[in-house]
């Protein structure tokens, strides 16, 4: 099981210096992957660095961790410019991105992004076909609902490889939910509990059977909070996510009530333990 780490971005603001750091000491420290959230704008404001630019940044600085945005707030974005800003963190790291999409639940978030909120779901769909296309094929044309263009439109330049999707969920996985993972993504990132993660991964399990898809085609990861209030038993839960079988967790200092160097104080507090829990 890969063990990861958020990145703490609000807390640590605009300390560049300390967002770097915190970066190189994760990968030294042997942390699989770095997740970064995404917020656009939110009424009163919300200090969050866009993650696709953050993380091409903090490529120069690593040189192995999985560097992964999410989730990216998808159907607000312009979806051919997101495959291109998505094709570029993937060239700039060496192939080493994980793209979170996701649906988003902010109303004025959409309308100042000029997207339907309504129709967000389906237009999701859409943009991870036509996305998948474009890091993958020569030419391309497509007719959608949402994205059109013209025989012969081609990215360049384009990733390597097709860069695994995966789909953030909310805390109750709905049978659409569950069915849109299935057939279209590579993972998802789970908000539920151990316990009811058997239920979940039966319904996507389905969906995957159902689309033809190979069996291990579809991983899953959790967030485990290792600092704050409820931090006691963390290694508990994460041996919990091993027994029903996720591929992923992430650990998480945001949220806690630390402040500035306290994150990566914790993170090297808990990194050997979490590390060798996982299997590294």
């Amino acid at each position: 099981m890969r063990i990861g780490i958020s990145l703490p971005v609000r807390e640590l603001g605009d300390d560049l210096g300390a967002v770097r750091a915190f970066a190189e000491e994760a990968e030294s420290l042997g942390f699989t992957h770095l997740r970064v959230p995404d917020v656009v704008l939110r009424p009163g404001g919300s200090h969050l660095h866009e993650p696709l630019m953050l993380l091409a940044w903090i490529a120069a600085a690593t040189t192995t961790i999985e560097l992964v945005p999410s989730v990216v707030v998808t159907p607000s974005r312009q979806t051919v410019l997101l495959a291109k800003q998505a094709a570029e963190l993937d060239l700039l790291s060496g192939g080493r991105s994980r793209l979170g999409v996701g649906v988003g639940g902010s109303r004025e978030e959409y309308a100042a992004m000029g997207a339907d909120f309504g129709t967000r779901g389906a237009r999701l769909e859409e943009q991870i076909g036509l996305m998948r296309r474009l890091w993958t094929e020569d030419s391309v044309s497509f007719d959608g609902s949402w994205d059109s263009m013209p025989d012969g439109m081609a990215l360049a330049p384009r990733p390597e490889r097709s860069i695994p999707i995966w789909i953030g969920a909310g805390r109750q996985l709905t049978p659409r939910i569950a069915a849109r993972i299935g057939r279209l993504a590579d993972g998802w990132f789970v908000l539920g509990s151990p316990e009811a993660y058997a239920t979940e991964f039966a319904e996507v399990d389905a969906a995957r059977v159902a689309a033809g898809r190979p069996e291990g085609a579809v991983g899953a990861e959790a967030s485990v909070a290792v600092a704050g209030d409820s931090v006691d038993g963390w290694e508990d839960r994460i041996r919990s996510w091993r027994e029903v079988g996720l591929t992923h967790v992430c650990l998480r200092t945001l949220g806690a009530g630390l402040e500035g160097d306290e994150h990566a104080a914790r993170m090297r507090e808990v990194a050997e333990t979490a590390v060798a829990l996982g299997g590294g």
